[in-house]
């Protein structure tokens, strides 16, 4: 069979996960989180019908997986030649797994003619069963408030790889100013699998008194900071999240010498925050040159923004 040289071709937002709000579910929910969508780094993704199903450039085992569940649950009859033209490190805390599988599916289901939506192919393949931030960045990018799950779906403590929960609902969505955003990769702890899972169980439920002065942080400094654009107070937020409930026990996994560069980190910019499990650590910074000088030698840096959009077709 010959298939007619369509070619659809996608590009992802990549995203800083600052920080899960409530891993102690004492009212009824888990989970909750806040995040960041960012224009770089990014994925960009090439798919066109072809009578086999095959994946090359970056990442291509994940990306392959991705395809053939997808195809599986939606009963798909073809193939497909899909190329990752452009893709980032995985396990560096910057969500190349939700992206890329999001990516891969949505774009299939366009070739397709498949009329699924982000979030619905996000439940079918796994992904945002702890996090919602990945999902919500892909969908519409910008800075996200998401609301957890019910313990009534979601009885136990897990990351989002071992979690079959729905994607998180999105309580709170607005376009992030345009302040510049430095990424600091070090060489640093790669936290992920059964170590994460480990984590989790360990460190759950996480006192009480951490996720009120988190969720009082949250909704009375950092959202109306970005609402207001005050990137002083914003950056301050940041700075005091390192310290409070899981992005605590997140940061002590991280070996002295990134401890040591987060500090420096935040003396050189407005904020600065460990991204998921990490390596990678966010700025707020205005003087990219005295970041740079700050870091260097101890890491891979990029300067970038908010991704106010989310996944676009090219």
């Amino acid at each position: 069979m010959k298939w007619r040289n369509e070619e659809i071709k996608i590009r992802t937002p990549s995203r800083v996960h600052i920080g899960l709000i409530d891993l102690n579910a004492e009212i009824g929910r888990v989970d909750g989180g806040i995040g960041l969508a960012l224009e770089e780094p990014g994925i960009e993704i090439s798919a066109r019908k072809s009578d086999e199903l095959f994946v090359k450039g970056q990442h291509r085992e994940r990306a392959l997986e991705a395809a053939l569940k997808f195809m599986k649950t939606y009963a798909i009859e073809g193939g497909a030649e899909i190329t990752i033209d452009t893709a980032y490190q995985h396990h560096i805390g910057l969500g190349l797994g939700t992206q890329l599988t999001l990516g891969v599916a949505y774009a299939l289901s366009k070739l397709y003619k498949i009329d699924v939506s982000a979030r619905e192919i996000a439940g079918a393949l796994g992904r945002g069963g702890t996090s919602g931030i990945g999902v919500a960045a892909f969908e519409s990018g910008g800075f996200i408030l998401d609301g957890g799950h019910s313990t009534k779906e979601k009885s136990e403590f897990l990351p989002s790889s071992k979690s079959t929960a729905k994607p998180a609902p999105v309580l709170a969505r607005h376009a992030f100013p345009d302040w510049k955003i430095a990424l600091v990769t070090p060489r640093g702890e790669e936290v992920s699998g059964q170590r994460e899972v480990d984590i989790f169980k360990r460190h759950c439920p996480i006192p009480t008194a951490d996720v009120q002065i988190l969720s009082h942080l949250i909704l009375m400094k950092m959202l109306p900071s970005v609402v207001e654009q005050d990137i002083t107070s914003f950056g301050e937020s940041v700075n005091e999240i390192q310290n409070i409930g899981f992005k605590k026990i997140e940061l002590e996994r991280q070996n002295q010498a990134v401890k040591d560069l987060l500090k420096r980190c935040q003396k050189a910019s407005f904020g600065a925050g460990l991204s998921s499990f990490g390596p990678t650590i966010y700025c707020i910074v205005d003087d990219a040159a005295e970041l740079s000088e700050t870091v260097a030698g101890e890491g891979k840096i990029m300067f970038t923004k908010a991704d106010n959009r989310g996944a676009i077709f090219l």
